[in-house]
């Protein structure tokens, strides 16, 4: 059972016990109910504590049950408020450490509440696309007044217990403990013993003058902040009903707008969203308990835009960093642009100087190799060219002390090829940053053949403390991300040669929702980076086509927003995107000597045939083994390429759509003949799946 009874004298402690977070699951609530019928059959009982064990109160619904039947079999957690609430015998919720989603609404069905400092209070569902589904939104405005339990409902972050004890005339919490919650409660519960009649957070009245403009602000404000997600319109809509309706027909009304938007696929979406980030960082053949290698201090070689964001995100975690590069100026300018970074974060009021300081003074600069062998890791971040690697690579071989990880921030190259250089390849790894590294949440995480399991659990275990959302890959060209937008690039050139323009392409792509179509994304990364891997393409793989578009756009000097004239013109100084004439007339000519007269082309094929692209090459990716499961590749694209949110990434969509429409897509799509041969052949993977009527996840 996951749930303990214990008799204290005349109080019956009730514990759930369902770690990690006391999550709600069937045999947690089946648990609790049994609890609650001992209590009440046992006239020495006096009063009733619920507490949860370990570090939660609950953090509300069992993730593991998502989907099942288990979920919504009886008791479900409104049953077991309808317990709490018919309770003939005083019950206390001991609430510490998180109290969030249906552990909140569990707390709300008791008659009193007890809270420890620091507990973390929140319903979060509208994270998952979802508003709270057991009564938070009918009792929580009832105990901390409308606008505090709107903010909170339609945010969903947490708020510390204390903050909102010092609400005035909240009726959230009835005591906050000094020592132990649990002990407090019990106290409390003994006090309370004989109170008639039981207060009940249902029949508690909402007074709010003017509430009709209120809502209506509300509604106006969040509708302009949710654009792509129904949710958050919904919880304002749950809370008015808590002041216009009775409580229970608020109840009813709460629960048909939870079951709507059950089956919207923005919170199907997010929901997926919600169990791939945790799934993602479960290695099939690396168990939890691996032992971990410790990282005091870490190195990073190279200073520039892409070292500099490296080194500060473990500054930021408190761990000491050595940055090398080969002259001093490089160390300066680097050292400043980081210094800069921190300062508008300050300036911003996100940062304070002390702390400013306390991470600038964890930085030590160096120009000898030799000064970093005593780093615990070491991660290069230096020009994209297998000879530079090979050169570092030996480098650190002869340096570095036995047990040191040596890893490559490699976009695209060989990580076997860079193992190869070193004596201790099984201490080799690609750790992938995105730029600007200590802003973008991805990190991928690419593991050698020869990659120890130790080495790969450390690295994960860093990248969760310095807050990166982590996705294993395995060793092939441009790992997951870049392999796969090799091919969503490839399309839009191919869009190009139609008689697309760069702007109607990107236009429909950012429509669609990604944060920037492809050639925009192009000018700000720099069209020469994809030229000088394409120049590499045409030598390993002569077989591929590319539409030559790119390659004339670099041979005119247009490298993007560095030197203000790429896909788009560009005023130095401002991003603005600016469509260029040059480029139109560059792309009219192009149309011409290939003999291609333009065609009008719908943003629909545009986004489908770029989204498309991608999940075909996914699809190969999990069929090879590169990327360990399909949700992978959505978390990817959605940390580290700005694939939208409410969409779920791109094997999500295609779920959505249905496979076998995205076939049949394929198919329409193949039949055109200007695109390259073979390019809309359905990988292996994802043929099977359409035609058994499956689904990547």
């Amino acid at each position: 059972m996951s749930a303990t009874y214990e008799a204290r004298g005349d109080v019956a402690v009730i514990t759930l016990n369902n770690p990690p977070v006391n999550g709600l699951g069937y045999e947690t609530r089946l648990g609790i109910v049994n609890g609650l019928d001992q209590a009440l059959a046992d006239p020495a009982v006096k009063a009733i504590v619920v507490t949860g064990a370990g570090k939660a109160f609950s953090g509300g619904a069992d993730i593991r049950e998502f989907g099942s039947p288990k979920a919504i079999a009886e008791p479900n957690l409104l049953s077991v408020i309808a317990a709490f609430e018919a309770s003939t015998k005083p019950i206390v919720a001991a609430v510490h450490s998180v109290a969030m989603g249906g552990g909140l609404e569990l707390a709300l069905g008791c008659h009193y509440r007890v809270a420890a400092p620091g507990a973390q209070i929140a319903l979060p569902e509208v994270k998952i696309g979802l508003i709270p589904g057991a009564g938070g939104t009918q009792r929580l405005p009832r105990v901390l007044g409308v606008e505090t339990a709107l903010n909170m409902i339609v945010s969903g972050e947490p708020v510390k217990s204390e903050l909102l004890a010092r609400q005035p005339g909240q009726k959230l919490f009835d005591k906050m403990a000094e020592g132990d919650v649990v002990d407090a409660a019990i106290a409390y519960a003994r006090e309370k013993a004989d109170v008639r009649p039981l207060p009940l957070v249902r029949d508690l009245k909402i007074v709010y003058p003017n509430a009709d403009a209120y809502f209506q602000f509300a509604r106006n404000t969040v509708g302009a902040m949710s654009r792509n997600f129904p949710a958050p319109l919904k919880c304002v809509e749950a809370v008015a009903a808590s002041m216009k309706m009775k409580f229970d027909d608020g109840m009813k009304y709460e629960r048909e707008l939870f079951m709507g938007l059950m089956v919207t696929p923005e919170s199907k979406a997010l929901r997926h969203v919600f169990m791939a980030e945790r799934a993602a960082s479960k290695i099939a053949d690396v168990p939890a308990d691996t032992p971990l290698r410790e990282i005091a201090k870490v190195a990073v070689i190279g200073a520039g835009t892409m070292g500099g964001g490296i080194a500060m995100n473990f500054l930021n975690a408190g761990i000491p960093v050595v940055m090398l590069e080969m002259k001093q100026e490089a160390l300066d300018k680097g050292t400043g642009i980081m210094r800069k970074n921190y300062e508008a974060q300050v300036k911003k009021g996100k940062l304070k100087q002390d702390k400013l300081d306390e991470r600038m003074g964890l930085l030590s600069t160096t120009l000898k190799y030799d000064d970093l062998k005593d780093a615990d890791l070491v991660i290069e971040a230096v020009f994209e060219d297998m000879g530079v690697k090979e050169q570092v690579f030996k480098t650190l071989d002869e340096v570095m002390k036995p047990g040191a990880i040596l890893a490559s921030n490699t976009s695209t190259l060989d990580l076997d090829r860079i193992a190869a250089f070193t004596k201790r390849p099984e201490d080799v790894i690609g750790m992938h940053f995105f730029s600007p590294a200590n802003v973008m949440k991805l990190l991928e995480v690419v593991r050698g053949r020869k990659t120890a399991k130790d080495v790969l659990a450390t690295v994960m275990a860093l990248g969760k403390k310095i807050r990166k959302t982590c996705v294993v890959s395995g060793v092939t060209d441009g790992f997951i991300g870049n392999r796969m937008i090799e091919q969503y690039s490839r399309q839009a050139g191919f869009l190009l040669e139609e008689g697309a323009s760069p702007e109607q392409v990107d236009k429909a792509m950012e429509k669609f929702g990604m944060a920037m179509g492809p050639f925009r994304m192009g000018d700000l990364a720099g069209n020469d980076v994809g030229w000088y891997i394409r120049k590499r393409r045409y030598v390993e793989k002569p077989d591929i086509r590319y539409s030559k578009t790119a390659d004339l756009l670099c041979e005119l000097g247009r490298f993007g927003q560095k030197t203000s004239a790429g896909w788009y013109d560009y005023v130095p100084g401002k991003r603005d995107a600016i469509p260029s004439k040059i480029v139109n007339d560059m792309l009219a000519k192009h149309r011409a000597d290939l003999g291609i007269t333009p065609r009008k082309i719908s943003d629909d094929e545009i986004v489908h045939r770029l989204v498309y692209a991608l999940v075909n090459e996914g699809a190969k990716i999990v069929d090879e083994g590169i990327a360990q499961r399909a949700s992978d590749i959505d978390m990817v694209y959605l940390t580290g390429y700005g694939f939208p949110l409410h969409r779920g990434g791109p094997m999500n969509y295609a779920d959505t759509v249905g496979l076998f429409n995205v076939t049949q897509a394929m198919k329409r799509f193949a039949a055109n003949p200007h695109d390259d041969a073979g390019f809309w052949k359905p990988a292996p993977l994802l043929a099977k799946l359409a035609v058994e009527g499956k689904s990547f996840n």
